[in-house]
């Protein structure tokens, strides 16, 4: 498989068929996100000999996956007329497939009508992992985002509107040490508006090579302690209200790993969590915490 740079993708694509459709991300402006801050990351659309020489090479040694994952960070800000005609040649040449997901931003799932991806879906697009990191207006422009509560609200909607499975993401501890519960508080209440089927905590870990990093480092930027990101965790799992959605926090940047369904092992999560900040339940040491 014909790759540029490192590839990111989501811990549940780990068996799936990773075509990369796009070189790095369209916004590129997270101050937390040092993914492809390179200049080999640089973003580009691949063009259709690059794209059909992957695919091809997956239908020659990938016979027996089903599932398909187009990366890098945005795939779905490509043009509905390129989706289709990537779906097109999976279709043609990996026949067994079933499921294609993609990472999708806000401003790529809000370029979209509701009838263009109800086509997508149709064609066999199964999932989108879209990144909330927070649903705090102030937190959101700080890491520059790019976006409010209300306009993650209506991408997030769209999807569900769509049919199509929607994997919404989290970032403790990207408020700081002052705004925590906020955030904590205000991304349950934007996630519960969103409704999404899943759900994923990470511990923001900050990286050398993004602006927050270098925040961090100078000490403009503080990092909330364990203590605090547990609390912020348990304010993320008290006010969440939507049900039938797969909760999990078990990234290995997590110091508490917890997966569950909210709202039926709500109350099972917060013990866990309760215990763990009274000291009574090992917490993943830092060394073995990683991105």
């Amino acid at each position: 498989m014909n790759y540029d740079g490192d590839i990111i993708r989501p811990p549940s694509e780990a068996n799936s068929i990773i075509i990369q459709v796009t070189v790095g991300c369209s916004h590129n402006k997270c101050t937390f996100c040092g993914a492809y801050k390179d200049e080999e990351k640089k973003f580009r659309i691949r063009n259709d000999e690059e794209i059909l020489e992957n695919i091809l090479f997956a239908s020659q040694y990938c016979g027996r996956q089903k599932r398909v994952f187009l990366a890098d960070g945005d795939a779905l800000i490509l043009s509905q007329k390129r989706l289709l005609h990537i779906f097109s040649l999976l279709k043609l040449h990996l026949p067994q497939v079933t499921r294609i997901a993609l990472y999708g931003n806000a401003k790529a799932i809000r370029s979209k009508t509701l009838e263009e991806l109800k086509e997508l879906r149709s064609l066999g697009l199964h999932r989108i992992y879209m990144g909330l990191e927070s649903g705090d207006d102030k937190v959101l422009k700080n890491i520059q985002k790019g976006e409010t509560a209300e306009s993650m609200i209506e991408a997030g909607q769209l999807v569900r509107e769509a049919g199509i499975f929607l994997s919404a993401t989290v970032l403790l501890g990207i408020a700081g040490v002052t705004g925590g519960i906020r955030h904590a508080r205000e991304s349950a209440r934007v996630l519960s508006e969103m409704h999404p089927r899943q759900i994923a905590a990470l511990c923001l870990m900050p990286l050398g090579n993004t602006p927050l990093g270098q925040q961090y480092k100078d000490g403009s930027f503080q990092l909330p302690d364990s203590k605090a990101i547990l609390q912020e965790l348990y304010e993320l799992v008290a006010n969440v209200t939507c049900e039938k959605v797969l909760f999990m926090a078990n990234h290995a940047s997590n110091y508490l790993p917890l997966s569950g369904v909210l709202t039926r092992d709500k109350e099972e999560m917060l013990s866990q969590i309760t215990l763990a900040l009274a000291g009574k339940q090992t917490l993943v040491p830092e060394q073995f915490r990683a991105l």
